[in-house]
């Protein structure tokens, strides 16, 4: 239904939209229509006229019991009909154990594939190691499809552990990316088949570089696999895929035999947790591995501090000032002699104590837990939980006060 702006009064549009409503409840009773599509056409130029009626705001307002919009399956607005609609049929639904019973078996499938990658293991693989290794260039990572899929993360894994490595897309490889290759790289390519058309027209242009390739293949003797410098034999008895046809097992066993050469690799090189978070600077993972006690300690004034003959009242102020829920106390060489947490007022203070005359010494813990400056954030994270604890002082290595945080400091850090 068409209406143009300015063209109607308020009484004739209050009269024509009643009227729709009414060939929607037709429609709607009519169980041969099971769709209904359109039911109050507004004119594309609603908005086009000068006064109030016609602007969306006031049209929808003044008619919102009777509008509604496209609608399906009998589901249109109850203002109009308050009959409830009738619900289509569910369909039916596989048993939830049925659910279970697949997935069990696909896990188990794709268990029994890396599982027997084991026994495959020997002098190729260990040489497949030593070319990565004396690789003085980068390891080039391909593949095609959901192989290539694999060949990124496998890309991604070495990269991040100490082996230098990106993904080169075999397709964009014949069209001009295959000078990202060099003479100091080594290739490892990954195919099921061994016989990837895009992978097996690479194959005489790294021959010319005289790259070394190691293959990655479920058919050691295919195209790719007697190229090879190295095949590593990835074949797997089935795939997860009921069909047979989808990679699924194949495609893990690919990805396991890619970290087994990643972690074997940076076992050789003697990666280290400080190597692993140079590359990983970013999130939760690279503030645990980079941010050290020191970056977030609080120093100077900050830090509660008193001596130990105070009394427990200026304990108790020094704690208040400070807000770390505990303060450190000291000799006159700033060297550590125990600590006065909240717990240790609740102690006291059950001992009924007079906290102007009792001094710090007689209600201090001692052997109090520290960490140093140059330890890692996430060490005093698992100092705090071991020993319930949430704040600790931070020593050099003579005992001397050098600072102090606690949890909130970590948390604030994005440590925790």
């Amino acid at each position: 239904m068409d209406l143009p702006p300015d063209q109607l009064p308020q009484c004739a549009v209050d009269e024509l939209v009643p009227c729709e409503g009414a060939q929607l409840r037709e429609l709607a009773r009519d169980d041969t229509h099971t769709e209904v599509s359109v039911i109050v056409g507004i004119d594309l130029h609603l908005c086009a006229g000068q006064t109030s009626t016609d602007q969306p705001c006031n049209f929808i307002r003044v008619h919102w019991g009777d509008i509604t919009w496209a609608a399906r399956r009998h589901a249109y607005n109850g203002a109009m009909d308050s009959r409830p609609a009738t619900s289509a049929t569910p369909a039916l639904t596989p048993d939830d154990e049925a659910f279970l019973i697949s997935a069990r078996r696909a896990l188990a499938v794709e268990a029994r594939a890396v599982e027997a990658l084991g026994p495959r293991l020997g002098a190729e693989f260990a040489r497949a190691c030593r070319i990565c290794l004396a690789c003085t260039g980068r390891v080039v990572v391909t593949g095609m499809g959901k192989s290539g899929h694999i060949a990124r993360k496998i890309a991604a894994t070495l990269a991040s552990t100490g082996t230098p490595a990106f993904f080169l897309h075999p397709a964009e490889a014949g069209h001009g990316d295959l000078g990202m290759i060099t003479r100091n790289d080594a290739v490892l390519a990954l195919s099921n088949s061994g016989e990837t058309p895009e992978l097996v027209l690479l194959l005489p242009h790294l021959k010319r570089l005289a790259v070394p390739l190691i293959v990655m293949s479920g058919k050691t003797e295919s195209s790719l696999g007697r190229a090879a410098t190295v095949t590593l034999d990835v074949a797997v008895p089935e795939e997860a895929c009921p069909l047979n046809l989808a990679p699924t097992a194949s495609t893990t066993a690919t990805l396991a035999m890619g970290d087994a050469l990643a972690v074997a690799v940076l076992e050789a090189r003697g990666f280290t947790r400080a190597d692993f978070a140079r590359s990983h600077p970013g999130g939760t993972l690279g503030r645990k591995l980079l941010l050290h006690v020191e970056d977030l300690m609080r120093t100077g004034e900050a830090i509660p501090r008193v001596a130990a003959d105070a009394p427990l009242s200026a304990g108790l102020l020094e704690m208040s000032r400070k807000g770390l829920g505990m303060t450190v106390v000291i000799d006159d060489a700033e060297r550590i002699l125990g600590v006065f947490t909240d717990g240790d007022l609740r102690r006291a203070l059950d001992r009924q104590i007079d906290v102007h005359v009792t001094v710090m010494s007689a209600v201090m813990t001692t052997h109090a837990k520290t960490i140093g400056p140059r330890e890692l954030a996430a060490e005093a994270v698992h100092l705090m939980e071991v020993h319930r604890i949430t704040a600790l002082p931070v020593t050099d290595a003579r005992g001397r006060l050098v600072g102090a945080l606690n949890v909130h400091d970590l948390m604030r850090a994005g440590v925790v």
